[in-house]
């Protein structure tokens, strides 16, 4: 019997530097595909270098996907792929109440979390072979939204609506949408604080599966998008129950 040679896949994973999309890369390099991490700081793709297997398969580019020239540009210097992921979010000033909302802070959550994928998906579909797919990263605030958290919860809710009209218009492209939860993961920091430790413990307290994620589970859930061929203008919420409570 003649045996199948599996086709070496390549990913783009913007937002890869850190958190889940690190943890995705981590994974995708382990069963030998090709990865390209994009960020906007070199300092933080080199620190993710230092993290990951090194050879071959590992490529990092500095990009700011907030502006239309860099991401034509990326998309001049990655060449063809088969996968886009993008989990990169600039949040900083929008966890607040709204009096309190700078139109600055708003805009720079918008440009990253929603600009920024529509830019991916309109550069990057033209590189993307016929089986491909991409896939967005959204969150619970869109499906449990909490004071403080007005802007997220919008934005998060736009991602899914723009996901489920690029599936229709890229096809056969595939586009989806993980929703993480509450995830053990840098962004924290800047949100809580020195109070991070104490606000994932409660939440961990309230959820059906009794913790809150870690980035292996949400790169787990990106994998399966990515590979199942017949899901597109999907929303997977990868949450621990966190709907539910």
């Amino acid at each position: 019997m003649q045996s199948i040679e599996k086709v070496q896949e390549h990913t783009l994973i913007v937002g890869g530097s850190s958190g889940m999309g690190l943890s995705l890369a981590a994974s995708l390099l382990a069963d030998g595909h090709k990865v390209t991490i994009a960020g906007r700081t070199q300092e933080r793709l080199d620190e993710a270098r230092r993290c990951l297997p090194q050879g071959a398969l590992l490529s990092t580019v500095a990009t700011d996907i907030t502006k239309e020239d860099e991401v034509i540009k990326l998309f001049g210097q990655v060449g063809s792929m088969d996968h886009i992921v993008t989990t990169a979010a600039t949040l900083d000033g929008v966890y607040r109440l709204l009096p309190e909302l700078e139109l600055s802070a708003i805009r720079r959550a918008i440009d990253s979390k929603l600009l920024g994928p529509l830019l991916l998906a309109k550069y990057g579909a033209p590189s993307l072979s016929s089986h491909g797919s991409i896939t967005f990263t959204s969150g619970i605030a869109a499906y449990r939204p909490a004071a403080r958290g007005s802007v997220v919860a919008a934005v998060n809710g736009a991602l899914a609506s723009l996901a489920y009209a690029l599936a229709i218009e890229l096809a056969p492209i595939r586009v989806n949408v993980v929703s993480p939860g509450w995830v053990d993961s840098p962004i924290w920091a800047a949100v809580a604080g020195d109070k991070k430790a104490e606000m994932l413990e409660a939440m961990a307290d309230r959820l059906p599966v009794g913790r809150v994620g870690q980035p292996a589970d949400i790169a787990q859930a990106i994998q399966f998008l990515m590979s199942n061929g017949f899901a597109t203008g999907t929303v997977l919420h990868v949450d621990g129950g966190h709907r539910l409570v």
